[in-house]
This record gives C-alpha cells, structure tokens and sequence, in this order.
C-alpha cells in the first residue's frame, strides 16, 4: 500500500515523461511539456523525484529526469526545504549514489552535481570530501561516485554564481571546499592512481585531475606520480582521450611563463618525447591519435610561445613537432590545431625585440609555405570523374574549403615573418615549374595535373592583401604568368580571383592594366558560371582602384556594362554596376550629367519595361533588383559642386522620380519593390544632402502617403534620412523647413500609432523597430520638437507596448529612444553633434522629461523589469538595465517605490521575503549614500538570478502581463 502511495505521487510526471518520449501527437506533447515545467518548479518534486529514483519500476530515462530535477531543486529551489532536513537529504542522495554505482553514468554524473550543489549551500557541513571518503570510497565498487563527485566539485564551485548565496558567503565557502581539501583531494588522488595498474588508466581519474588542475598547485602536481600517470596514459588507448585533456590542461596552467618556468622546464621534456608518435599515428593512420598528439603540442606551442620568441634554439625543437604534425596530416585533421600557434609566433617574431628569433625561424616559415600550399591542392579523385573531386562527399568538401581560407591565413603569416617576395616566389616557383612540365600538354579542356597549378594560384591569391603596392620584385614576373595560364574552370577562377587581390598595386604599375583587365574581360564569355562571378568581382575590383586610369574609357566602359549587365547573376550584376559606378565618381563635375546619363537610362528603360509586365514573384523581384543597381550609382557618384551651381546628379534624380514614384504606387503590395525604392531615395538624400531640397516637397508626399497604404517600415528608414539631413541647425536648412520636416514626421508617428493601436506588436517587430529609430533620431535632431510635442505621451505609452517582444532588434531599438529620452531628464543632451550649444538641455525639457516619467513611470519600470526576468533576449539587459539606471538617476525614490511595486506582483513562491527585502534594502542604501550607478548591477544581478532559477514561460505571468496599447488619434 505504502508502496502504491508513493507511485501515485509520480504517476502523473511519469505518464507526462512517457508521453515527451512516445510518438504522440504535437498538441499532446506540448502539453505533457508544459506539466513537466510546472513540475519541476513545484514543492511535490522533492518527494516524486526521490520516490522515482527509488523505484524499481521506473526506466532509465525517467531516472535521469528525476536527478536533473532534482538538481534544478538544490540549485534554485533549496529554500523550499526546512534547514534542519538538509542532512536527511544529503543521506538521501549519497544512499541514490551508492545503488547507481555502477550506472548509467549519467544519472550517476547527475547525482553528484546535486551533492556538490547542496555542498555549497549546506554551509554548516563541514566535513564534505571526509565524509563522501569515509560513506562511499570503503568499498571498490562505489569508488566512481566518489571520483566523479571529485571531478564535478570544483567546476560546480566555478559556477556558483547560479547559487543563491551572497558574495561574501560563497568566497568562504568556496575557500572551504576547495582551497582547505586541495592537498587531500591530492592525496586521493595519488593513492587511487598507486592502487592498482587499472586505476591508474582509469579516464575518470584523470578527469579528475584534470578538473582541480586549477586548484592543487602545480608543482604538487608535476613533482608527485600523478604526471607519470598523465603521461603513461597518452600510450593507452582507453585513457587516451582524458589524458590529452589533462596534459593539455597541465601546459595551459603554465601560460605565465615567467612565473612557471620551473614547471615549464620539468614538463618540456615530456612534451617533447611524444614526438615520435606523430610519425607512429601518421603511418599507422589512427587519426584519433594524430589529433590528440598534435592537440598537445599545439597547445604547448601556444602557452609558450613567448618562451620560443626568447630562447628560440632552445625551444626549436618545439617549433619543428608543430611543424611536423602539419606536414604529415594527410587527412587535414589535425591542421587546425596549429593555425593560431602560427599567427602567436608570427606576433611576437615581427616585433624588432625578437628579430634575432625570427631569423632563426625562417626556414620553419618556408617550409610551413611548402606545406600549407601542399595541403591546398584538390584532391584527385580515384574514380576520375573530375566533376565530383569528392566522390560525393559533401561534408568533406566543405571542410576543405573552409580549411583551405584557414591555410591562407597562415600564408599571410608567413609573408610577415619571410617577407613577401620570398613568400611569393615559392608559388611563382610552383607555377612556372607546372608550366614547364606541362604546358605545352595543355589543350582547351584538358590541364593535366591542374591541381598542381590551381593551389599555387591560390596561395598567391591568399596573400594578396600582404602585398605592398610598391613590391617590384615577384609580382612583375607574376602577373605576365598569371594571364597566361590555360583554361580549365577551377584555375582560371583562381587566376581571375587571384588578380583582383593585386589591383592597388595594379594601381602603381599601370603598363600592367591592360593584359589583366583583357584577361579579366574575356571570362565574362567563360561556359562556367564560378569563373563569370569571380569575373564580376575582380572588375568590381579594378574600377575601385584604377579608377582614375579608366576614366577616360567610360564610352568603351559603359558598352560593355551594357553588353554583359543582364546576363549576369543578381550579384554579380551589383558588382559591375559598383565598378563603373567608381569611376564615374572620377568624372569631372561638367561631365557628370550626360556620363551618368548614359549609364543610367538603359538601367531605367529595362525597369521600365518590367515594370510594365510584372506579375509574378520572379518578375517583381527583378525589377527590385535592378531598381537597387540605380542605388549603388547614388551611393558612389557624389560630385563636389560649387554653391549656386546645378547638381548634375540631382539634375538626373528629377528625370526619374516620376517613374520611382510610379512604380511605389503601383506595385503597394511588393514589399521588395517597396524597400528598394525608399532605399534609392534614402541614399539620393544621405548622398546629396541639402541639394535634394528641390524634389523634398515630393519625396516628402510620396513617402507620407506610401507609409499610410503599405505601412511597411522601409518608409519610415527614408523619412529618417530626411530627419537628419534637414534639421535644425544644419547649414543651408531655415527654420521653416525644419519645421516642415517635424510636420512630415509627426504624419508618419500618428500612422505608426494606429498600427499599433490595431495590431499587437507580436505582428509588427520590423516597424517597431524602425519607427523607434527614427524616433531617436527626432530626439537627437529635433529635440525641443519631439519631447515638448503633445504626441511624445503617447510615443512613450507606445515604447512601453513594444516591450513586450521577444525579437532582440525592435527591444534594443525601443531602449536606445528611451535612453536618448531620458538623457534630456539631467543638463546633458545625447546629442552627437559637436555643436557644444545644443549640450545644454533648457529647463523647461528636463521638467517636460520628468513629467513624462511620472506618467508613464509605473508601466516602463514594470515592462523593464519584467523582461529582464523574463522575456528579453540576452543582448538586450546592457540597455534595459540602462533606462533604468538613468530612472533612478532622475528620480530615484519614486523609482524605487516602482521597483518594489514590481516585485511585489511577482508570482508566489518564485522568491523568498529574504531576497526580495535584501534587493530592495541593497538599493535603498545605494540611494542614501548617492551612488546611483551601482544600482544598475544590483539590479542586472536579481533580474539574472530570478531569471535562473524560473524559467518561466513566455506568458502566464498573472499581474505582470502587458495591456494592449490603445490610439485614438
């Protein structure tokens, strides 16, 4: 019978657990789910989770459920239970240990992370480690509970700022558990190694190790038997894993080389006697011990590379072992391992202190290029189907190519150690050798052995951006080389990518121009479709930095913009459009016009005919994005004109905002078309500034009207440019425009408001957080307007409302307005101008700030609060935590009333009086002594630990849950 009632306390939670383990429906477990969340916050899981943990009728699974719950009860929920029934619960778990004994392992892990987290708490249990020794570490079969409670004990210590206990409190009881029981942790550890030659290649001891490494001095360590056992253990296949680990540990606890260099020098001939087992795992083709060796050196190469910087021959053979687990891992498992300890080298030997080492590693660093430039190669396929060098795998590609812009990263190392001219002429060697052999067997579709050919190009490409434009050694026999090789996809896309990396130095060596731009030119006709877009991007390339060689081209320019423009993929065709577009920047201001002109009006005449027939998705996204090609001319011919003179590109911008327009009203319901025009005229704006004034009635109309029908954001990113560009103050702007310009504005805040007035903000995140936005910037530019403006009461009610979100962008949006708001509260202005009138923050808008705070006080501190406990997403609380600290700096006593108001709502049993009365005691007194500022980490720190311990669901937070905004204007 008793046994029947204690399965009726857990009957529920193990119908739920099954149902999340069943193939039951989506609705049914999502609410077996939310029973189990419930559950696990509740009181009764002290007893179900003890009672199933117990029982013989409960799986394995439902076990493991039953001791994470119980660790999230002692982390978070320890209060619940009367202090003088700690102990019977510590029996309890240790009595749970000792029946999991031998597994599974994870509930066995589990348990143990409940008796270091209830260790921690328990601060009147003084004999922790003693009495887990003397109750579980008699008999050999409990002893893995006693090692797996040594391993997880220090790390849950790390961690216990999740603990709720005070600062003071944990640092004594952290010097308690851990610093007070090093030396006998030490010695148990010790005398369990020495106990039997399975003990010591036991991988939990060595986690064990591993895991209070931070806490046993190091020299106890290195000088008692433990590190034979580390050691010892690297030629083991079972402890293998866990001994890298803690050898890796061991050196990485020696990275103040000045301060270890005793232990460094007792470990380095350890280190380096594991040498020989790169070559043994390289030939036996063990690549998971290929990976640990080359793990542990690279980590040591790491930690001591200051001592290699220094000592450098006494260190060499270090450097060499490096070297040799990068050259011998066929595989490119391994590799990775060693990229940093390059660049780490790399740092210290280009400093003048250690030119001495760095030329002493310079043949290293030239073996390291014939290495790296080896493993760049594609591989050859054993099927020889060159159109699957994978032989379908995919993953494998992947990762070749990911490693392989890794592997160029360590070239640009190189050349910083060698200097670029030796670093270059290694590929040039390569290329001219594949030339020499193979040439002349080289036919169009047939490039024997291209491999050989295609990783040098690379290679050259990769160090690219290390070459000085004034380099005259390497790159003049190069270049010629370069535009000579023979067609086959992958090398002339790496050729073609290879020769936009050069074009500043291109720039300085002008009679080179010519062949490479032909060469570049003539792969727009290539049959592959790489070749074309790395085409595109190289002549992106050379228009940006021989700009002012082709300006005298721009008619054969513009013909051949033409030619291959539609032909082209979208992105390609934005590069070409960037290329030309830079040098029509160069264009003398008189020619501005009709050169522009000229490029433009087939752009327009193409968008004009799509416009004309689009329907369809494709359609409509084609002409989005050839309206986006006429934005980047906008954004890159900017034209210095004189005062009083026409602005050529104005002048153009006239001609065709009839047709934007046209096209914004037509197509209302094409949220693309929408964004990419209101982008084009955003940019006109942020280009042309004050020039536009002429066409801003207009724009002003078209952007007011567009808003009202779409009321999409991408209106309201165009309206902001104007905000800024024509605000008060601003040269050339009178004080009627200006005025007209908050008017236009205030059209587009009162539509927001009645989109949010319809719609809950779960439904509009994206114009959230673009009127939020421009909303900042009407504070920053026109701060009298904004804040004294009848309308600011409802803005903010309206910020309040947009709190509720769960999306990161709209929340940080919302904040930065409140921010920039509340700033006008105190004599200093957020403004950015370096205008050091506009600093000063008139009386009567400190008072109006202060008066919206009184007002909408109450609500913002709640919505703050609330979203920091529960729903804001981490990189949100730097702000929220903000707003409220700027708050309290205005009015620090009525904020605190709110604050305890706040807490007062929250929900019963999420926490207890003492830390509520603690948090606000905390920030009374911060008040009273007037440091104001750190009450925003007493805040950050409740707000995250109430956040822990109730992880709480989204909604269902009774008193705290938002009301809908409402507007009526």
């Amino acid at each position: 019978m008793a046994a029947n009632g204690v399965q009726l306390v857990f009957a529920p939670v193990l119908a739920a657990h099954n149902t999340m383990q069943s193939g039951a429906d989506r609705a049914q477990k999502e609410q077996a789910h939310l029973y189990l969340e419930q559950f696990q916050k509740s009181e009764e899981a002290w007893t179900a989770t003890l009672a199933m943990l117990e029982s013989n009728s409960v799986d394995a699974a439902a076990k493991l459920f039953a001791a994470t719950t119980l660790k999230g009860k002692i982390v978070y929920d320890l209060h619940q239970v009367p202090r003088e029934s700690l102990p019977n619960l510590r029996d309890s778990i240790m009595r749970n240990l000792a029946t999991f004994h031998a597994g599974p392992k994870p509930i066995r892990l589990q348990l143990c992370v409940c008796l270091a987290n209830l260790a921690i708490q328990m601060t009147e249990w003084k004999d922790v480690l003693s009495l887990i020794v003397s109750t579980l570490g008699s008999n050999p079969s409990t002893l893995p509970c006693v090692l797996d409670f040594l391993r997880v004990l220090p790390e849950e210590v790390t961690h216990g700022r999740k603990i709720n206990l005070t600062e003071s409190e944990l640092t004594i009881r952290t010097c308690e558990l851990i610093e007070e029981n090093a030396q006998q942790a030490l010695a148990l550890l010790i005398q369990y190694a020495q106990s039997s030659p399975a003990a010591a290649q036991n991988p939990q001891l060595l986690n064990c190790i591993t895991s209070w490494m931070r806490e046993i001095p190091l020299d106890d360590i290195i000088n008692s038997p433990l590190l034979k056992v580390i050691v010892d253990a690297l030629s083991a296949s079972e402890p293998f894993d866990a001994a890298v680990e803690c050898m890796c540990t061991l050196i990485a606890e020696t990275k103040d080389v000045d301060e270890t260099m005793q232990t460094i020098l007792s470990l380095y001939p350890q280190v380096i006697a594991l040498r020989p087992k790169i070559a043994e795992a390289a030939q036996e083709e063990d690549a998971e011990k290929y990976r640990g060796i080359a793990k542990v050196f690279a980590e040591a190469g790491e930690s001591w590379v200051l001592l290699i910087a220094r000592l450098p021959t006494e260190f060499r053979d270090l450097v060499e072992a490096v070297l040799e687990t990068a050259a011998l891992d066929k595989e490119r498992d391994a590799i990775s391992h060693t990229f940093k300890f390059w660049y780490d080298l790399k740092q210290y030997l280009t400093l003048e202190k250690y030119n001495q080492a760095r030329l002493q590693c310079m043949d290293v660093y030239a073996k390291l290029v014939d290495i790296m430039i080896g493993h760049l190669q594609y591989p050859i396929p054993e099927s020889g189907d060159e159109k699957d060098l994978f032989e379908g795998d995919r993953e494998l590609e992947e990762k070749f190519r990911e490693f392989r812009h890794q592997m160029g990263d360590v070239l640009k190392d190189c050349c910083e150690v060698m200097g670029v001219a030796e670093c270059l002429k290694k590929p040039y060697d390569l290329i001219q050798a594949w030339v020499q052999t193979f040439g002349v067997q080289a036919v169009a579709n047939h490039v024997p052995q291209w491999q050989r050919l295609e990783a040098p190009l690379f290679a050259v490409r990769a160090m690219g951006r290390m070459v000085p434009p004034d380099e005259n050694t390497m790159l003049p026999r190069l270049i010629p080389l370069i535009v000579a090789i023979p067609d086959h996809n992958k090398v002339r896309f790496q050729a073609v990518m290879a020769l936009g990396r050069y074009t500043e130095w291109t720039a300085q060596h002008p009679e080179t121009l010519q062949p490479q731009l032909d060469f570049i030119m003539s792969a727009f006709k290539h049959s592959t479709k790489d070749v074309i877009r790395a085409a595109a991007l190289s002549f992106k390339f050379f228009c940006n930095d021989c700009a002012s060689l082709l300006v005298g081209f721009t008619v054969q320019l513009q013909q051949f913009y033409a030619t291959h423009l539609d032909a082209l993929p979208i992105s390609s065709q934005e590069e070409i459009t960037e290329g030309v577009a830079s040098v029509l920047a160069r264009v003398p201001v008189e020619q501005v016009y009709p050169i522009l002109k000229m490029y433009c009006d087939p752009v327009m005449q193409s968008l004009v005919n799509i416009a004309s027939q689009a329907k369809e998705e494709p359609e409509l996204k084609l002409l989005a994005d050839k309206i986006n090609l006429l934005t980047v001319f906008f954004e890159l011919v900017k034209p210095q004109v004189g005062p009083g003179q026409e602005h050529p590109v104005v002048k153009y911008c006239q001609e065709i905002f009839p047709v934007l327009a046209g096209i914004i009203s037509h197509f209302k319901d094409s949220i693309p078309i929408l964004e990419r025009v209101c982008r084009c005229w955003r940019y006109m704006i942020l280009s042309y500034r004050t020039a536009m004034q002429p066409l801003l009635p207009e724009l002003a109309n078209k952007l007011t009207a567009g808003f009202e029908t779409s009321r999409q954001g991408c209106f309201l990113w165009a309206t902001a440019s104007i905000v800024r560009e024509f605000s008060q103050g601003v040269d050339e702007v009178d004080p009627s425009l200006a005025n007209s310009v908050f008017q236009f504005y205030e059209q587009q805040a009162r539509t927001f408001l009645r989109v949010l007035n319809d719609l809950p903000p779960e439904q509009l995140p994206d114009l959230i957080e673009d009127f939020f936005r421009l909303a900042a910037d009407m504070v920053l530019y026109a701060p009298s307007e904004s804040i004294m403006s009848p309308l600011m009461d409802t803005v903010l009610l309206a910020a309040c409302s947009s709190l509720t979100l769960l999306k990161e962008e709209p929340i940080i949006a919302t904040l930065h307005f409140l921010r920039d708001l509340l700033g006008y509260g105190r004599n200093s202005s957020p403004s950015s101008s370096f205008d050091n009138s506009r600093h000063e923050v008139p009386e009567h808008i400190q008072v109006r700030v202060k008066q919206l705070v009184v007002v909408a006080g109450v609500q913002l501190v709640q919505r703050i609060m609330t979203g920091m406990m529960y729903s804001f997403p981490e990189g949100c609380f730097a702000d929220a935590s903000g707003v409220l600290l700027d708050l309290f700096e205005l009015m620090p006593d009525q904020v605190s009333v709110w604050v305890q108001n706040t807490v007062t709502m929250l929900p019963a049993g999420s926490i207890t009086p003492q830390e509520s009365e603690r948090f606000l005691n905390n920030i009374r007194q911060r008040i009273q002594t007037g440091d104001i500022r750190m009450i925003r980490t007493i805040l950050q720190d409740f707000t995250t630990s109430y956040r822990r311990r109730n992880v709480a669901p989204r909604e269902g937070l009774g008193r705290l849950e938002a009301s809908r905004f409402r507007f009526s204007g």
